[in-house]
C-alpha cells in the first residue's frame, strides 16, 4: 500500500486501510460494501460507486449503494499511516538527514522512532534508552550533524545523532520531575535546547557541551506543558506554558523573564508556537479552555480575539505562511485540525466535517421538501444533513450542556422541528427551519433522557421521554407542557421509547432496564393500559409496527428481536436472530406494501427484516464500529446509520 504513487494510489491506499481491520478477514461481498462506504467517507463518492458496482462471485449484485457519509473518524490528508509505536503517540519533529525528509516520533512505548517521509519506512532501529514514554521531541544541528532532543516522564533529557542513531553524550540531568516539552535554539551563535517539566521549572541547555547553562528559570506555578522558541528585538527568547494558565517569555542571553506573565487563558496551556505577523513577533497558544490565542510578543498583548471554534481542549499548535500570509493550524481533542489566518484573525476553510464525538441517535424528516437527517452526539450538539447531497444545513444546533442521546422529529404548527434529550435531564425543541431553539427546555427529569419518540393526540403533537430516573413524561409540543403525570413503574432507567395507535387509541411505549415493556394510554391521563411485559433481558429499543392489520410491539433484547402482542404480551412469531451482539436500534417502515424493520448493534451491522415473513432481507450491512442509532426517510428512499463519530446515507439500487 505504501508503494502507490499519486494521488488516486494513496487515495485507494488509506481507503483499504480505513476499515482493514474489519474487512480483513470478511467474505469479499462485506469488504466490497465496507470499501464503497469508506471511499465515500474520504469524500470520493465516484470510487464508493464504482466498488459498489464491481462483480463478486458467487455474490448478488450490491443490493445498497453508499449515498454518502461523513469522515470525522478519517482524514484524507493523512494518505500513509507510519505504524510501529505500540503506545499513544504524543511528540513529533521534523528535520532533513542526508538530504531526505524524516520525523522523529516519541510515544507512551518510550522508544523514539525516526521516519523516512518520502517512503514511509521507519529508518533503522528504534532509538531506545528512556525508561518512561517519551512526550517531547525537537531536533536541531549541531556541528553541522541533525540530532534529535528528547524528553520523557523519566526526568533527564537525551540527545539523539540522527544520522547514526546514536545518543549523544551522556543524558542531560537536573529536572527532578518528567520532562513535558522540548524546543531547541540559537543563543550567542551556539545550539541550544529549552526543556519545560513537571518541576515547574524551564532550563536550558548547550547542545555543544551538554552542559546546563545557568540557573532554572523560574516563575510558574504548576507544570510546564509548552515551549518554543522565537527572536524578539534581535535577541533569542522561549516562550513557555503552564498548567498555572499563564503563558511566560523569557530571554535566553540574560535568562530572566521578559515582563509579565501572558494571562487569559481560563484553563492549561497546552501548545505554542511562534512566528511573525506583520514584522511583529507572536505567540500563539492553545489552551484547554478550547480557545486559541495570539500574543505580541513586544507589548505582551493578546492580538485581537481568541480564535474560537474547537469544542474540546486545544493541544496542537504551528505556524507557517500560506501564499505569503501568516497562519496558524491547531488541532484539538475534538478530532478537528483548523487552520487560521494570523492577520485577520479568520479559520480559513472548513475544519473536518462531521460529529467530533460519538453519534448516539438519529431522526429523518422534512425541510423545505427535502428529507433531512437529525443527529445528536457526545459533542453536545446537534446536527441537520441533507439526505440527498450529504452537506450540513446551517450550523450546529448548541444548548445542551451535555450529550444529546436521543432525537426525534415532528410537525407542530406546519413547522418541522426536532425534539432532543440530554445527559443534561433536560429536553429542547427545535425549529428544524431556522435552526433556532423553541422556548426554555422542558424540564422535570431528575436524570438523563435516554429516548425520545413524537405522535399526534386528539390532533396535537406530543413528545414522550424516558429517563434513567426510571420514568416516562409527555409533552405537549404546541404548548411545551407537560401532559398529566410522569409514567412510573418501571424500577430502572427507561431507555427506549415509542408511540403509536393500538386498539385505535394512542399509546406510548416503554422499556427499561429493569427487563420490562409498559404500554400507557395517552388518552386516559397517561394511566398505565394495565398491560406490563416482561422481557428475557434489559431493552434498549422499542417500536410499533401493523402488520397485515395487528398492531405489533417490536422489542430489542439482548442480540434479538422480539415481535409482542400488546393484547396479551406473548410472542406472535420467532424472535429475529442474527445479530453477534446487542441490538442498540430499530426503525420500521413500509416498502412495496410489505412491513419492515431495520435493525442494528453493537456488532457494527444492520439487518433489514420482513415482517411479514419473519426473514432478513439481503445479506447485513456492515460498519467499522458499533452502530448507535438507525432512520429511515418518510419516503423509504433512504437509510441513514450513526456508526462511531460518522453517519451515512444509503439507498437500495
Amino acid at each position: 500500500l505504501d508503494s502507490g504513487v499519486g494521488p488516486g494510489a494513496r487515495l485507494a491506499a488509506a481507503v483499504y486501510r480505513a476499515s482493514a481491520r474489519v474487512h480483513r478477514g470478511a467474505a469479499p461481498g462485506v469488504r466490497r460494501q465496507l470499501l464503497a462506504l469508506d471511499a465515500a467517507r474520504y469524500g470520493d463518492r465516484d470510487l464508493s460507486a464504482r466498488i459498489s458496482a464491481v462483480p463478486v462471485e458467487g455474490e448478488p449484485a450490491a443490493r445498497w449503494g453508499v449515498d454518502w457519509a461523513t469522515g470525522s473518524d478519517v482524514d484524507a490528508r493523512f494518505r500513509c499511516a507510519f505504524t510501529g509505536h505500540t503506545g499513544e503517540v504524543g511528540a513529533v519533529a521534523t528535520a532533513v538527514v542526508d538530504g531526505r525528509p524524516i520525523a522523529v516520533t516519541g510515544s507512551g512505548d518510550k522508544p523514539v522512532r525516526v521516519w523516512d517521509l518520502t517512503t514511509g519506512k521507519q529508518v533503522g532501529e528504534p532509538l531506545t534508552g528512556h525508561t518512561r514514554g517519551v512526550r517531547a521531541v525537537a531536533t536541531a544541528v549541531v556541528d553541522g550533524r541533525p540530532i534529535a532532543v528528547t524528553g520523557s516522564g523519566d526526568k533527564p533529557v537525551r540527545v539523539w545523532d540522527l544520522t547514526t542513531g546514536k545518543q549523544v553524550g551522556k543524558p542531560l540531568t537536573g529536572h527532578t520531575r518528567g520532562v513535558r516539552a522540548v524546543a531547541t535554539g540559537v543563543v550567542d551563535g551556539r545550539p541550544i535546547a529549552v526543556t519545560g517539566s513537571e518541576d515547574k521549572t524551564v532550563r536550558v541547555w548547550d547542545l555543544t557541551t551538554g552542559k546546563q547553562v545557568g540557573k532554572p528559570l523560574t516563575g510558574h506555578t504548576d507544570y510546564v506543558s509548552t515551549v518554543a522558541t522565537g527572536v524578539m528585538d534581535g535577541r533569542s527568547v522561549a516562550v513557555t506554558g503552564s498548567w498555572d494558565k499563564t503563558v511566560r517569555v523569557w530571554d535566553l542571553t540574560t535568562r530572566e523573564q521578559v515582563g509579565k506573565p501572558l494571562t487569559g487563558h481560563t484553563s492549561w496551556v497546552w501548545a505554542v508556537a511562534t512566528g511573525v505577523v506583520d514584522g511583529r513577533p507572536v505567540a500563539v497558544t492553545g489552551s484547554g479552555n478550547k480557545s486559541v490565542r495570539v500574543w505580541d510578543l513586544a507589548t505582551g498583548q493578546q492580538v485581537g480575539k481568541p480564535l474560537t471554534g474547537h469544542t474540546r481542549e486545544v493541544g496542537a499548535v504551528a505556524t507557517g505562511v500560506v501564499d505569503g500570509r501568516p497562519v496558524a493550524v491547531t488541532g484539538s481533542e475534538d478530532g478537528t485540525v483548523r487552520v487560521w489566518d494570523l492577520t485577520t484573525g479568520k479559520q480559513v476553510g472548513e475544519p473536518l466535517t462531521g460529529h467530533t464525538d460519538y453519534v448516539s441517535t438519529v431522526a429523518t424528516g422534512v425541510v423545505d421538501g427535502r428529507p433531512v437527517a437529525v443527529t445528536g452526539s457526545g459533542d453536545k450538539s446537534v446536527r441537520v444533513w441533507d439526505v440527498a447531497t450529504g452537506q450540513q444545513v446551517g450550523e450546529p444546533l448548541t444548548g445542551h450542556t451535555s450529550s444529546v442521546l436521543a432525537v426525534a422529529t415532528a410537525v407542530v404548527d406546519g413547522r418541522p422541528i426536532a425534539v432532543t434529550g440530554s445527559g443534561d435531564k433536560t429536553v429542547l425543541v427545535w425549529n428544524l427551519t431556522n435552526g433556532k431553539q423553541v422556548g426554555e427546555p422542558l424540564t422535570g427529569h431528575d436524570g438523563e433522557v435516554r429516548a425520545v419518540a413524537t405522535g399526534v393526540v386528539d390532533g396535537r403533537p406530543i413528545a414522550a421521554t424516558g429517563s434513567e430516573d426510571e420514568k416516562g413524561m409527555v409533552w405537549d409540543l404546541t404548548t411545551r407542557e407537560q401532559v398529566g403525570e410522569p409514567l412510573t413503574g418501571h424500577t430502572r432507567e427507561v431507555g427506549a421509547v415509542a408511540t403509536g395507535v393500538v386498539d385505535g387509541r394512542p399509546v406510548a411505549v416503554t422499556g427499561s432496564g429493569d427487563k420490562s415493556v409498559r404500554m400507557w394510554d395517552l388518552d386516559a391521563d397517561s394511566q398505565p393500559v394495565d398491560r406490563v411485559f416482561a422481557q428475557a433481558g434489559k431493552v434498549r429499543a422499542v417500536a410499533v409496527a401493523d402488520i397485515g392489520g395487528r398492531q405489533v410491539l417490536l422489542v430489542a433484547v439482548g442480540r434479538w428481536l422480539r415481535l409482542t402482542d400488546p393484547a396479551t404480551g406473548r410472542l406472535t412469531g420467532p424472535r429475529l436472530s442474527g445479530h453477534t451482539r446487542p441490538v442498540t436500534t430499530v426503525a420500521t417502515a413500509v416498502t412495496d406494501g410489505r412491513p419492515i424493520a431495520v435493525t442494528g448493534s453493537d456488532d457494527g451491522t444492520v439487518r433489514v427484516w420482513d415482517l411479514s415473513t419473519y426473514r432478513q432481507t439481503g445479506p447485513a450491512l456492515t460498519f467499522p464500529a458499533p452502530v448507535k442509532a438507525v432512520a429511515v426517510t418518510p419516503h423509504n428512499t433512504h437509510l441513514t446509520v450513526a456508526f462511531g463519530n460518522d453517519i451515512a446515507t444509503l439507498s437500495p439500487h
